[in-house]
């Protein structure tokens, strides 16, 4: 029986870039353990999304999905995966779970929730020969689950499927649930990381609900700005900025959202630590972040004060610094620009 880890252990190795390549194969142990304690059973359910979050974690790497599946959770209804169908599924596997566990299973809800139409843009299934809404499903189950995971910035945040126009009446799920008194945790990513889910997971069956910033995403994996440890971070301190893609320097006025965006996808990496969108040529987009993706995705943002005592011009810097973002990078940016790196037009500097 292995050693049990201590709750600091535990964020320490959730939050550390050493676990990035392999976080959740060194909590399999763990896991293990609590599964022979016996877990409280998971209900996956899916509103307006494209299955990309559960995708996503049926890519984890260690352990497999299989070893996760069948070792680690009791997933009792996850409409990719599960053989079930109909009235077997819908009636015996989901909500006689629900029935039998009230207080005692926890969701995961994955896609943003529309409410035009009454709920019937998305209808999930029936019930004694009506249609069952993912509304009614979604306000009758959380309000008998323990707590309520949402997995994906969709439904932590509406994310693409509320976006303008937004014809079918989206909303994320706390907007949903607001007023409500069921626990809610974000974890947020078009998609999120395996690694994200699985340790968010982990947390809660190991330790009870973890620490969660002001938008309710567990601070162990979206505690750091992701511009703080860009590995084009150099090239940002040195004013060296990007024209084109392709080109060596920082990105952001590329429309780079590193500056706004919190999350360890550049110290942790996809695809078993392989990759993540700034090393393979592309912008961060921000997708962690409640905005998303109500901005536009590559043009750089528009001015602001860069620092509370510097006013530099868009073409100067090629960014733009909200209240957030002055916070995490203004003092940098000061420094470069009183260093004189910075260099705009002939006219700007006249």
């Amino acid at each position: 029986m292995p050693t049990r880890l201590s709750r600091r252990e535990f964020m320490r190795l959730c939050a550390g870039s050493a676990a990035g390549i392999a976080m959740s194969g060194l909590l399999a142990p763990y896991l293990a353990e609590a599964a022979e304690a016996g877990l409280p059973p998971v209900i996956w359910i899916q509103g307006a999304s494209c299955t990309g979050c559960a995708v996503s974690l049926l890519n984890t790497v260690h352990p497999d999905i299989e070893n996760v599946l069948l070792k680690i959770i009791s997933l009792r209804y996850q409409p990719n995966v599960m053989a079930a169908a109909g009235d077997l599924a819908i009636n015996e596997a989901l909500f006689k779970t629900a029935a039998e566990n009230k207080g005692k299973f926890y969701l995961v809800v994955e896609g943003a929730v529309p409410t035009g139409a009454d709920g019937l843009f998305c209808t999930v299934g029936e019930r004694d020969g009506k249609p069952i809404t993912f509304t009614s499903m979604l306000a009758e189950l959380a309000s008998q689950a323990a707590a309520v995971l949402n997995f994906g910035t969709c439904s932590c945040f509406g994310g693409i499927p509320a976006a303008d126009p937004n014809p079918t009446g989206c909303v994320s799920v706390p907007e949903f649930l607001k007023g409500k008194n069921i626990t809610m945790i974000n974890v947020p990513g078009c998609p999120p990381h395996p690694d994200w889910m699985v340790g968010t997971i982990a947390q809660v069956l190991l330790y009870g609900l973890p620490e969660v910033d002001t938008f309710g995403r567990p601070t162990m994996f979206f505690g750091r700005m992701i511009h703080d440890n860009c590995e084009r971070r150099q090239y940002f301190d040195n004013g060296i900025f990007a024209e084109k893609f392709g080109d060596p320097g920082c990105m952001l006025q590329l429309g780079c959202k590193g500056p706004l965006a919190y999350c360890d996808a550049s110290t942790r990496g996809w695809n078993n630590g392989v990759n993540w969108c700034v090393r393979c040529g592309g912008t961060c987009v921000g997708c962690t972040d409640p905005e998303f993706p109500n901005w536009t995705m590559y043009e750089r943002m528009s001015e602001l004060a860069a620092w509370p005592t510097i006013s530099a011009s868009a073409d100067t810097i090629g960014l733009v610094l909200g209240a957030a973002t002055a916070l995490g990078i203004g003092g940098h940016l000061a420094g470069n620009v009183f260093a004189g790196r910075f260099k705009g037009k002939p006219h700007e500097e006249e």
